[in-house]
């Protein structure tokens, strides 16, 4: 059964924003070759929900879980998101549609960002410069 993976975040008018996504869509890719990818947006950049699900189920995936890259699960992951699966479903019956938890609710999310805090923590070259001075 052929897969897809919608990585679903909330978009932003500069469209160099959305850079970081698509390195994770890009890495995804290369970790798994035989998963369809595509990002999708809340707003302001293309696609949608709706066109990214279009797309997957016209290439044939039969199922397609749907990942929403937020930190925390507000209402537009408890809410808006799954209404907009909802429709997907409604549109095309014939494809599992599988909304995940947020992202920033995985344990392994957690700790990668306690561990940059962390290491921002760290003394730079420039610090041990200064404190030596």
């Amino acid at each position: 059964m052929k897969q897809g993976l919608i990585l679903f975040a909330h978009g932003a008018r500069d469209p160099r924003w959305a850079q970081p996504f698509e390195r994770v869509a890009a890495r995804v890719q290369d970790l798994q070759p035989d998963l369809t990818v595509s990002l999708a947006y809340l707003e302001f950049l293309a696609p949608d929900l709706v066109a990214a699900g279009q797309a997957l189920a016209q290439a044939g995936c039969r199922e397609v879980a749907v990942l929403p890259l937020f930190l925390g699960a507000g209402g537009h992951v408890r809410k808006d998101l799954p209404a907009k699966v909802e429709a997907l479903q409604q549109a095309h019956p014939d494809v599992r549609w599988v909304l995940r938890p947020a992202a920033g609710e995985s344990p392994q999310l957690v700790e990668a960002l306690a561990q940059i805090a962390v290491a921002t923590m760290a003394p730079t070259d420039e610090q041990d410069d200064q404190e030596h001075a």
